[in-house]
């Protein structure tokens, strides 16, 4: 009586347990697919591949959907209860000893609710491996939002970062607005005050080129052994604009050994000084507290360009050498940032080929001609074979050609303009001008338009080859 009696009552506590488990079970519109489910076929598959149902998982404090805690010596041999994953209800086992009540389980006190949302999905849940990557690509949304948007919101960029500014001086300065273009000086467009056109700007170019600043006062020789090829005209011309350009700075300096015509094509504004005089005031010009005003003293100043002139020695006892021209060179480069050496017509003189030595830049003018070109061209050959710095000095040499009245010869020119071309950096044609194919003194204010612009031309490729030679270590 007593065995039936606990038979039945076991029986109705299976039934209650059944009926508590199919209210329990989540509904197939948001129930997702197992994806590790086994066949109806396959029983005893899925009794060995038994996982636990969404209902364990999302209310882990549910007795039911656990199956009972089993001691330490069944603990091998004891399987998940069949109804952990089925709907149907299980047939009572015959004989099975009567299992703990689970309505005395043991279960948390106050429970914290859980987010079936935020529960951390199973390992083999496809909704997790087809987010995965999108979640670690868009971190500013939250996890619901990641399985609706998981490429991230429409209309909407990810985060950019944020630009490191920078304070450095040179960077402020540099994006900084450029100042707005001068009107034109010239024609029409002063005085309409437009914007100057392409030949003003060219001439503006120019002139900022020709005032570029050097690191170190600098030197520039003007050099053709042939006489009356133009060099007195083309150091004029050259220390001319360079001075208008800079606004000072620059000496010309007539290096012929002896007796050059330097003075005879400027204007004479002291007492006749040469570099006689220059060199016999050395002592005192050498001193610590030699000033401009006292060398100058020695020198001619041409307003009109804005530069000094030394003469050359004009009586047969002071002949120029070596040990003359670098006292000179070392007293002169103290007070003027630019050196426009004129040369004689001797390359074998000690004071030419230290000329040569001294120099940045050369310039060798020429004229259209057969003689004037030959010499030049055994010049540049001769050079050639004086070692590495003699030819990096061809390399940046500039040609000067000055035509006279009726000096021009086309097939001299069309012969070796392609040869001066190739061996010198620039060629700069200057136009005649009858100012100075009078043989006078040289006013730069009273050259032909043309002509002034040519010199300026001319002053600004010889600065651009300047700054590539001191941009390289001698």
């Amino acid at each position: 009586m007593t065995d039936s009696h606990n038979s039945g009552q076991h029986k109705d506590r299976e039934a209650a347990a059944a009926e508590v488990r199919r209210m329990w079970q989540p509904t197939p519109s948001w129930t997702q697919p197992d994806p590790n489910a086994v066949p109806e076929s396959e029983p005893e598959a899925a009794d060995q591949a038994e996982q636990p149902d969404a209902l364990s998982q999302d209310f882990p404090g549910d007795a039911w959907s656990q199956p009972a805690a089993a001691t330490p010596a069944e603990a091998p041999q004891t399987q998940a209860q069949p109804w952990a994953a089925k709907p149907a209800d299980p047939e009572p086992e015959a004989e099975v000893e009567e299992p703990a009540d689970p309505w005395r389980a043991a279960k948390p006190v106050n429970p914290a609710p859980v987010d079936p949302w935020s529960t951390p999905t199973a390992a083999g849940d496809p909704w997790k491996q087809q987010n995965e990557a999108p979640q670690q690509q868009q971190p500013g949304l939250s996890p619901a939002a990641q399985h609706f948007f998981p490429q991230g919101i429409p209309g909407q960029h990810a985060p950019q970062p944020e630009r490191q500014v920078s304070y450095r001086a040179d960077e402020l300065l540099q994006a900084l607005p450029l100042p707005r273009e001068a009107p034109a000086e010239k024609g029409v467009r002063s005085v309409l005050r437009l914007r100057p056109g392409t030949a003003e700007r060219s001439e503006r170019i120019a002139r900022a080129t020709a005032a570029t600043a050097f690191r170190r006062p600098v030197t520039i020789t003007v050099a053709n052994p042939k006489g009356g090829s133009g060099k007195t005209p083309t150091t004029l011309l050259l220390a001319g604009a360079l001075g208008q350009a800079r606004g000072g700075g620059v000496v010309a300096w007539d290096n012929n050994e002896l007796r050059g015509n330097m003075h005879l094509r400027t204007h004479d504004t002291n007492a006749r000084s040469t570099v006689t005089d220059l060199l016999q005031a050395m002592t005192m010009l050498t001193q610590p507290d030699a000033r401009l005003g006292d060398v100058g003293a020695y020198l001619r100043h041409q307003v009109s360009g804005q530069y000094d002139v030394l003469t050359s020695a004009t009586t047969t006892y002071a002949q120029i050498e070596a040990k003359d021209f670098d006292q000179i060179h070392r007293l002169l480069s103290r007070f003027y940032k630019v050196l426009v050496i004129d040369t004689g017509n001797n390359e074998g003189s000690s004071n030419w080929r230290e000329a040569m030595k001294a120099s940045d830049v050369l310039v060798i003018p020429i004229k259209w001609k057969s003689l004037s070109c030959a010499a030049a061209v055994q010049m540049l050959e001769e050079l050639d074979h004086q070692g590495p710095d003699a030819q990096r000095l061809i390399r940046r040499a500039v040609i000067a050609v000055s035509n006279g009245p009726g000096d021009v010869n086309k097939e001299v020119e069309k012969q070796l303009r392609p040869y001066f071309e190739s061996r010198a950096a620039a060629v700069v044609d200057i136009p005649t001008d009858p100012h100075i194919a009078a043989e006078g003194p040289l006013d730069h204010s009273a050259l032909q338009p043309a002509t002034r612009r040519a010199a300026l031309e001319l002053a600004a490729k010889v600065a651009e080859q300047i700054t590539i030679a001191l941009n390289v270590p001698r």
